[in-house]
């Protein structure tokens, strides 16, 4: 008998969560593993080219897309359970054509002004990059931009009928064509048919467009291939007239904000873009090439450490999102209480011991990825803590929003932003004179602004929605604690095994032995605070001590 060909199937919310995060943690570990290849082939000022392009590009990209997949998502499945399914099919179709025209319009604007956009973040530098290499590599990352709008379009539509599976596997699928162009575009450009290093980095930034043609295509084919299960009536209604004037504004009021918040994260890369190699050039006495090499790895080899640290931020809010507004539908306080708290909570449990780890294994883990570097390791050893508060910002804010407090999430992000931009060039003088490494000033400046953001959103949880942190402060001195203890473990173990060697394999080994001591360390000393239990619930606490 012929095996019946299973479809796909809906998930309820901790499979959902648990889908999803782990399509995170894979995409953001393949976006680690692939800068090790990449790095030796196109070096520092490859390195910095190739950020150019795609600062901007996830700029445009935050205000053509970032914010639809989450409105079109919370519509179908709000027409679905309401049973208004002309309803939900047309707002498919005209989410399908904002997409499109966003990102056409997008795609022109870069195309066109690319060179406008090269001439302010370059200015009258000389010696690195020029001008035109920056314009040719965003206009080929500019291509992607028609292809990502739509593309979130698609999968909000599976996610809004709780089909989790498929968009995760995309997000998957996204990311391994975009790795392997880059790896083996950017390798044949240069050692096989030895083209210029714009044009490899050309070929490099291209993959953003080729990953999400890729991923498209299979979405596409998911739902023609399920087309039955998207067209499932689960009741009958006598469906009321909804205009496409409604489903559009209904559209707008809920992708807005997510869009300010990306954007406002972008503009962070943004200023650093044009304002760092400046200030290294003018005021620090740093030449063209060095300032080029430290932004490079502010914008691309730095900020791929960060990633470990979002991924697990981004799995803790697709799992409080849902759960938070269901608590603030039914209006019960002591939830969403509890629930601000023990997610905060969880981030600092998890979050700080690594973001110490990884900064006081700065120079084995760059040496590993990147071999050796004159600014790398004391870049990283700093920059990992804007990571760590990047994802407590994104969580306040994520959670503000639920509550769907938009003044303050507008207030806070605007502070932030403002905070960076008087900050940076100030900071980068200031740390020079001092004799503190120059570029250290941008990072500061960095987790100023991100922690205004995160210290107005907190002040007004507490004074407007009584929000009280007493769990979450309690908690977070105990993590602290332990974290301080297991760094200290690992100093003095530096005395016995050193920290790092010239030899790339044997600081494999030294990043193993150390994070396994740290590990058991600081677990060991939250196990025995019962920091475990406050933390995760009695359930998880026993678990453990069964173990």
């Amino acid at each position: 008998m012929k095996k019946k060909k299973k479809g796909i199937t809906k998930s309820g919310f901790v499979k959902g969560a648990f889908i999803t995060t782990l399509g995170i943690v894979i995409t953001k570990i393949l976006g680690i593993l692939y800068v090790i290849p990449f790095h030796a082939i196109i070096g520092e000022q490859g390195g910095a080219l190739y950020g150019y392009a795609y600062t901007i590009y996830l700029l445009f990209m935050s205000l053509s897309s970032a914010g639809i997949p989450l409105a079109i998502s919370k519509i179908v499945s709000e027409y679905q359970t309401l049973g208004y399914y002309q309803a939900k099919r047309r707002a498919f179709v005209l989410g399908k054509r904002i997409a499109l025209l966003l990102g056409f319009i997008c795609f022109v604007l870069l195309s066109l002004f690319a060179p406008f956009i090269a001439q302010f973040i370059l200015g009258d530098l000389s010696g690195g990059n020029t001008i035109e290499d920056v314009t040719f590599v965003i206009r080929i990352i500019s291509t992607a931009i028609l292809i990502v709008p739509l593309l979130s379009i698609y999968r909000g539509y599976f996610e809004g009928h709780r089909f989790m599976s498929p968009p995760s596997i995309s997000q998957v699928i996204e990311q391994l064509f975009r790795v392997l162009v880059i790896v083996l575009g950017s390798y044949f450009a240069l050692r096989v048919f030895h083209l210029s290093l714009t044009s490899a980095v050309g070929v490099a930034v291209f993959g953003a467009t080729a990953g999400a043609i890729a991923s498209y295509l299979y979405l596409v084919l998911k739902k023609r291939g399920n087309e039955k299960k998207f067209n499932e009536k689960v009741r009958k209604v006598n469906e009321p007239i909804i205009t496409d004037k409604q489903i559009l504004r209904k559209i707008i009021l809920y992708a807005v904000p997510f869009i300010m918040i990306d954007v406002f994260k972008s503009l962070y890369s943004y200023v650093d873009m044009v304002t760092v190699i400046h200030s290294l050039v003018d005021y620090a006495h740093f030449d063209v090439v060095d300032a080029e090499t430290v932004m490079s790895m502010l914008s691309t080899w730095g900020a791929k450490f960060n990633m470990i640290i979002l991924s697990v931020s981004t799995g803790v809010i697709v799992s409080l999102i849902p759960n938070l507004t269901q608590a603030v539908v039914k209006k019960d306080e002591k939830d969403v209480h509890q629930k601000i708290n023990q997610s905060f909570s969880i981030l600092f449990y998890l979050t700080i011991p690594m973001t110490l780890g990884l900064s006081f294994l700065a120079e084995p883990v760059w040496l590993l990825f990147y071999g050796k570097s004159v600014y790398g390791p004391s870049v990283l050893t700093y920059y990992i803590f804007v990571g760590l508060f990047v994802g407590l910002f994104t969580a306040i804010i994520s959670i503000v929003q639920a509550l769907k407090d938009y003044k303050t999430v507008f207030i806070s992000l605007f502070v932030g932003i403002i905070l960076k931009c008087l900050l940076t060039t100030n900071l980068i003088i200031a740390f020079y004179k001092m004799g503190v490494p120059a570029y250290y000033g941008a990072i500061t400046a960095s987790i100023i602004g991100y922690f205004a953001s995160l210290l107005i959103c907190l002040v007004v949880l507490h004074f407007k929605y009584q929000i009280n942190y007493e769990d979450m402060i309690k908690n977070f001195i105990d993590v602290l604690c332990a974290s301080m203890i297991m760094i200290f473990v690992l100093f003095l173990i530096r005395f016995i095994v050193p920290i790092s060697s010239d030899t790339r394999i044997l600081n494999l080994g030294i990043i193993l032995l150390y994070t396994v001591c740290g590990g058991c360390i600081y677990f060991f000393c939250t196990y025995r605070m019962k920091t475990v239990k406050h933390v995760f619930g009695d359930r998880i606490s026993k678990y453990f001590q069964k173990k």
